[in-house]
């Protein structure tokens, strides 16, 4: 595997991308890649297509089927954050893990309609029902899907501008959800025979992050691996990141967090070292790398 370029973290029109499974395969191959990550947030919707898409090509293209897990976690300074988990190769049919992404989708969809309700009766020009009839069967949804409509109506030029002025955190349609505690997430990903990767650790330009002595103690619960080449890390982070993972004994990976059009990062901007993929293989036994 000496020489690929492999990028663990991408997204589909199964959460908030914009590409289709099979799409986001096709995208990976035309960019040079020579393997991804499928990882939607809290689904598995579609790892059937795109490993279809893969066994179709025949040219020796690797799909690693995995998932992204919203989770809260102390922040170390007596704060609870969100924080993402990047899971690889677990097995999809675990019930304690179908149990929490069915939950968490189930929420997810809730929390996209109240938002784009409320935007409509504030005069927005957003229908809800249609936002919600648009999205994939099992697709959690999420504030992409409304900011795309916001951008569609003409309310702004792009989604990042919809969460600057109203979906973020900060804006005046925001609102909470119930995360997985990050701990139970790594325990089941664990028990379903994946790996957790803690996705952009780092990344301040998103909201509060943890502290190293979190990251520290979430490796000693099971956590195997953290992402530090992200589009949102600069170099000196990088740096700090690259130290802790040798002090952690963490698996470094590097990803772009493709969205498609939904964000103006392009697939395979960041990748992973081919070590760091035979590790985290090495570590599972709930599902198997296609191709």
């Amino acid at each position: 595997m000496l020489g690929v370029l492999i990028d663990l973290h991408t997204h589909s029109t199964e959460s908030d991308g914009t590409d289709t499974p099979a799409g986001l395969v096709t995208t990976a191959v035309a960019a040079g890649l020579d393997a991804i990550a499928i990882t939607d947030h809290d689904t598995t919707a579609g790892w059937a297509e795109a490993e279809r898409a893969v066994r179709e090509l025949g040219s020796g293209f690797r799909l690693v089927p995995g998932a992204e897990l919203s989770c809260s976690c102390p922040d170390g300074n007596g704060r609870t954050v969100t924080v993402h988990l990047l899971a690889y190769l677990f097995d999809p049919e675990s019930p304690a893990l179908m149990r929490e992404q069915s939950r968490l989708r189930a929420e997810r969809r809730e929390r996209l309609r109240e938002m784009a309700r409320r935007m409509a009766a504030d005069g927005f020009p957003v229908d809800p029902d249609r936002i919600m009839a648009e999205l994939p069967t099992d697709s959690p949804g999420g504030r992409p899907h409304l900011g795309r409509a916001l951008v569609e109506s003409g309310v702004v030029d792009s989604v990042d501008e919809a969460f600057a002025r109203y979906l973020g955190s900060s804006g005046g349609y925001y609102l909470p959800r119930t995360d997985t505690p990050v701990h139970r997430a790594i325990e089941m990903i664990n028990e379903a025979g994946g790996a957790t990767v803690l996705a952009h650790p780092f990344a301040t330009k998103r909201g509060p992050t943890v502290s190293p002595e979190v990251v520290a103690e979430l490796a000693e619960r099971g956590l195997a691996g953290i992402e530090i080449d992200h589009p949102d890390h600069d170099e000196p982070t990088r740096e700090r990141l690259r130290a802790l993972a040798a002090e952690l004994s963490l698996i470094p990976t590097g990803s772009s967090d493709y969205h498609g059009t939904n964000k103006t990062i392009r697939i395979g901007q960041e990748t992973t070292p081919a070590e760091s993929l035979e590790r985290i293989v090495a570590r599972c036994t709930g599902s198997k790398v296609v191709g």
